[in-house]
């Protein structure tokens, strides 16, 4: 079975991890600690990674956005790429604006068009902002990589 996994970096973002099927699970990182991300991962571990494939989201520093919070986005953003590494899974960036036009939901930044896109895509599913966008994430690495 292959595992698609959609990473929303950033203090409220999230990870989602999705076979050709359904979702498996969505997390997330909001009042996580470095360790409690260190545990997520861990916890991928428990599928196959040999059969898993990673898309983070590739962002940068936002204008008007001050030094301290991107200097903590960055380190985040690090973060996330090093457990990748360490964990051995296969990963590589995409754009928003690449993904969110292959689902065709272009939020120009609102994230009720991303969780509403979400939520069509996974009607069971309760989908809130902090989990929409790592869940589409996934759903973009499966269509592209299946």
């Amino acid at each position: 079975m292959n595992y698609f996994v959609g990473i929303d970096p950033g203090q409220s973002g999230g990870l989602a991890i999705l076979t050709s099927t359904e979702i498996v699970n969505a997390l997330k990182f909001k009042d996580q600690t470095p360790a409690d991300i260190s545990d997520i991962f861990e916890y991928l571990l428990s599928y196959d990674t040999c059969a898993m494939f990673a898309f983070i989201e590739k962002v940068h520093a936002m204008p008007k956005q001050g030094v301290t919070s991107t200097f903590k986005f960055g380190v985040s953003y690090g973060f996330l790429q090093g457990m990748l590494v360490a964990h051995k899974i296969p990963y590589d960036f995409v754009t928003p604006q690449k993904w969110q036009k292959e689902l065709g939901c272009m939020s120009k930044g609102d994230k009720n068009i991303t969780k509403q896109k979400a939520q069509q895509l996974y009607p069971k599913m309760k989908i809130t902002h902090a989990i929409a966008d790592a869940i589409l994430i996934a759903e973009y690495c499966r269509r592209t990589k299946i």
